[in-house]
């Protein structure tokens, strides 16, 4: 069982600690969450969840170090220097996605094996979690994800769907396309991946211009999909620029205000959520409630999405994005 590294002070806490045989127990954690880019804006949602959850942390005496990613050129590297980071300064605990196993699953190794307990959240999934000894995963469980996409573009009509990754590498990313290809598949379809430099994340142009080129060359793609909600008004621009609106079914993975209005118009067949701001929230209400109370849930994972959000349910969707929250 894990040991947080908060030492434990006289000789009750550590009968009590022995007796339990869990994490210790802490006035206060100091917890570290590892995420992705500030300008993201998915993980703005995220960041929500977990500014909200740290005023719990906070009033217990503890603090919640936010590890942001500067970019996604590299991302599983990147993603390890900042759980290796965390380890160095002695974090209690610390929340991460594992968006590449690779590169990522010996930082935290490292974690576990200086006894310090650690959520993957967003990206990863249980059997991941379990693996690397960590305490759950909260989260989609992406191909599952994937697959609901497939399955609702190809019932719906679609015969070819693209699905645009603009992080190819990324496991979470990689299984929503995969995900994607079966799910159509069983239901009378065909999917592909259009895998886009990680330079063109971030860059409306350059997905715009690739998605365009790509339905000019091949007539007979009927749906786009796109593994976020950033990419999904370049893919709506793509599609009119190629003269293919109203033919071209658009979906995309994640929610905005600008996704939910292109479905209340018509625009846009449906978005994936996976509740970013659930995944913020409870992975650093999870993490806290272990570190000091060993408090742990049977259910393991925590699974926050997919959901699907179509013309049928965006009324009623529409105050949680409002709020930031969905």
């Amino acid at each position: 069982m894990i040991i947080g590294k908060r030492a434990l002070k006289g000789a009750v806490a550590a009968a009590l600690l022995a007796a339990a045989g869990t994490a210790a127990l802490a006035e206060g954690a100091n917890l570290a969450v590892v995420g992705g880019r500030a300008d993201d804006p998915f993980f703005a949602k995220v960041k929500r969840g977990i500014d909200d959850a740290a005023k719990l942390v906070e009033a217990r005496g503890g603090s919640v170090n936010y590890l942001t990613l500067k970019s996604y050129d590299n991302i599983g590297a990147d993603a390890a220097a900042l759980i290796r980071t965390a380890v160095g300064q002695g974090a209690d605990g610390i929340a991460a996605p594992n968006w590449v196993p690779d590169a990522q699953d010996p930082a935290f190794e490292a974690a576990t094996g200086a006894g310090i307990p650690v959520i993957l959240y967003n990206a990863g999934g249980g059997a991941k979690a379990e693996a690397l000894g960590a305490i759950n995963y909260v989260g989609s469980e992406e191909s599952i994800a994937g697959e609901a996409a497939g399955r609702y573009a190809a019932e719906h009509g679609a015969k070819l769907i693209v699905c645009v990754n603009t992080v190819p590498g990324a496991a979470n990313l990689e299984a929503r396309c995969n995900g994607i290809e079966k799910g159509a598949e069983a239901a009378g379809a065909k999917g592909r991946q259009l895998p886009l430099p990680a330079s063109a994340f971030g860059d409306p142009t350059a997905v715009s211009e690739a998605i365009k080129a790509t339905l000019l060359q091949d007539p007979e793609v009927d749906a786009v999909v796109t593994v976020g909600s950033q990419d999904a008004a370049s893919a709506s621009s793509a599609i009119m620029q190629a003269g293919k609106a109203g033919q071209v079914m658009l979906g995309t993975f994640n929610l905005d205000s600008a996704s939910l209005d292109r479905i209340r118009e018509g625009t846009q067949s449906f978005a994936i959520d996976q509740q970013g701001y659930l995944q913020g929230f409870m992975s650093v209400f999870l993490l806290d409630s272990y570190v000091n109370y060993s408090m742990a849930t049977p259910t393991q994972p925590i699974l926050t999405g997919p959901a699907i959000v179509d013309a049928s349910n965006i009324d009623a969707t529409l105050d949680g994005v409002a709020a930031g929250l969905r």
